[in-house]
């Protein structure tokens, strides 16, 4: 495999890069009340390492996204909407982030189609503050004009991405320590079947 085809990060590399990113929003807050909404099920593992490198008051908000093709006058449509999930910081849900600071955290941000539109339904409510950060920036994929104020790391691999909470092909490698693009990205099937051996 060449390596244009294929990418990787190290745990300690991750780690190191989730601890600076902690240290950022820590100083662009300075000590306020932070609401992050977290985007699910790929999220949770570059999430729960951020919030706790966050030094500060954090309440956590989860949304689940759900695409649906819906038929409006003959013609089909995709739509996205987002479920809200009970949160830890007492409950709330988008219309209670007036006047809040919102930090949006997401795993992948490719096209960006999906959290402009998950940002701009969270700023109808409008809060005090509205961000972005993602592990993952794929820039060279992007529809709409929407960069991250916070990322991980910065590619151009168009390929898949599997460890560090992303599943790959297969639906596994979730619990990945490092992250990994490409051939490699397919889930950890190849390395389960050598071990049977």
């Amino acid at each position: 495999m060449s390596r244009a085809n294929a990418a990787s990060y190290s745990a300690v590399r991750i780690a190191s890069r989730v601890k600076t990113l902690g240290r950022a929003i820590s100083q662009a807050y300075r000590g306020r009340r932070l609401d992050v909404v977290v985007t699910m099920d790929r999220s949770f593992v570059f999430a729960a390492d951020l919030v706790r490198a966050i030094d500060g008051p954090v309440a956590v908000h989860f949304v689940r996204e759900d695409v649906r093709d819906v038929e409006t006058d003959g013609r089909m449509r995709r739509e996205v909407f987002f479920g809200n999930r009970q949160t830890t910081g007492g409950g709330e849900g988008p219309s209670e982030f007036k006047g809040r600071d919102i930090l949006l955290v997401d795993a992948v941000l490719d096209s960006g189609v999906t959290q402009e539109f998950l940002l701009r339904r969270i700023g109808e409510s409008k809060p005090r503050s509205l961000r972005l950060a993602v592990l993952l920036d794929k820039a060279a994929k992007r529809r709409v004009a929407l960069e991250p104020d916070y990322f991980g790391f910065q590619t151009a691999s168009n390929s898949m991405w599997c460890g560090y909470g992303l599943a790959g092909s297969n639906g596994l490698g979730r619990n990945g320590k490092s992250l990994v693009s490409g051939e490699k990205a397919g889930g950890g099937s190849k390395r389960a079947k050598k071990r049977k051996r």
